[in-house]
């Protein structure tokens, strides 16, 4: 049962896509040379031969251990040659472009013990990246357009912001007048509402001869806006001066 399923996981087991490509040299040094100048960059590893290096590097592993993204860099006494794996479903182009990217590095490193032939070397790298270029160019048009109308549209959001915001402004300037206006005309109707008692008994007196010598304080309160207690004190104020008579 064990070894059924075993054989089913492995049969389920993911590959990886493995490509290479190889250029012609020299090696100007020695293959411990390289060892030694590549030594001090992390995660590689080397296996050695008498007659070839091999610079590796395992970026990840399957679950059963296994080395799944990775890549090789093998050095001969008149080649050098790259192998890498590629992940099923993911950039070819970007993968390549990665790798020979981090060749180049490698180059660099050990410039004086090897020497790739550069003419070979420089129209690979300009092939990857032409097709990198190429790979991407549709999918950055049609990103680079929604930016562009995210960036209109932005601006213009952002334009209608400061109208708005300059409007809102202006509101709260004018809603400042207007209250101010309001509390003036509301002190001033306050002023005209008060009136002294000399006023007070003339409109009284007036009220009574047109009203048959009778006054209604809530009826006289309401068409002139006196409280009806000031009322009933100044007609108090009226019968002990003598300027008018109760009855009944």
């Amino acid at each position: 049962m064990a070894d059924e399923e075993s054989q089913q996981a492995q049969q389920a087991e993911v590959e990886p896509v493995v490509e290479q490509v190889e250029f012609q040299g020299k090696l100007t040094g020695s293959l411990a040379n390289i060892r030694t100048k590549v030594s001090p960059m992390q995660f590689y590893s080397f296996i050695e031969s008498p007659d070839k290096l091999d610079i590796v590097r395992v970026e990840s592993r399957n679950i059963r251990k296994k080395p799944f993204l990775f890549y090789i860099i093998t050095v001969n006494a008149d080649s050098l040659s790259l192998t890498y794996s590629v992940i099923p479903g993911s950039s070819g182009r970007l993968r390549r472009a990665t790798v020979i990217k981090n060749l180049a590095s490698i180059l660099s490193v050990v410039e004086g013990e090897f020497r790739v032939d550069e003419g070979k070397f420089f129209q690979y790298i300009d092939s990857v990246l032409d097709n990198l270029v190429n790979g991407i160019s549709q999918g950055y048009s049609t990103l680079f357009n929604k930016y562009d109308a995210l960036a209109t549209e932005y601006t213009e959001l952002k334009k209608l912001a400061n109208e708005l915001g300059l409007s809102n402004r202006n509101l709260t300037i004018q809603t400042g007048q207007l209250n101010e206006e309001n509390k003036m005309l509301s002190e001033q109707l306050k002023s005209l509402q008060t009136y002294s008692d000399d006023a007070l008994m003339a409109m009284v007196e007036d009220w009574i001869e047109v009203h048959n010598s009778a006054i209604d304080v809530g009826e006289f309160s309401k068409n002139y806006k006196v409280p009806a207690p000031r009322i009933e004190q100044i007609l108090d104020k009226m019968v002990s001066m003598g300027y008018i008579e109760l009855k009944g």
